[in-house]
């Protein structure tokens, strides 16, 4: 795998954080789909995990895997949040 590879697999590691917190603002609210949001932000974490180790990067492996575990963090306290409401 080439340089310019790599740089787009940590950018797009990077890319998925960035797309779930623009996700979280658009559906805030009391009406808001939790189980879509839960979705949402679980599948883009974890194709941001995957992005992160395959750039084979340390700066956007560290970087990646951090940031999007916190998405993947906040995805299991609102299952979590959902599971103890009963919705």
């Amino acid at each position: 795998m080439n340089n310019k590879t790599k740089k787009t697999l940590g950018i797009l590691s990077i890319l998925t954080v960035i797309i779930s917190v623009i996700f979280f603002l658009i559906i805030r609210g009391p009406d808001a789909n939790l189980t879509l949001g839960i979705s949402v932000f679980t599948v883009l974490s974890v194709l941001g995990i995957i992005f992160a180790i395959v750039s084979k990067k340390l700066w956007f492996i560290i970087t990646g895997i951090v940031l999007n575990g916190a998405v993947l963090v906040f995805a299991f306290f609102l299952l979590l949040a959902v599971g103890i409401s009963g919705t």
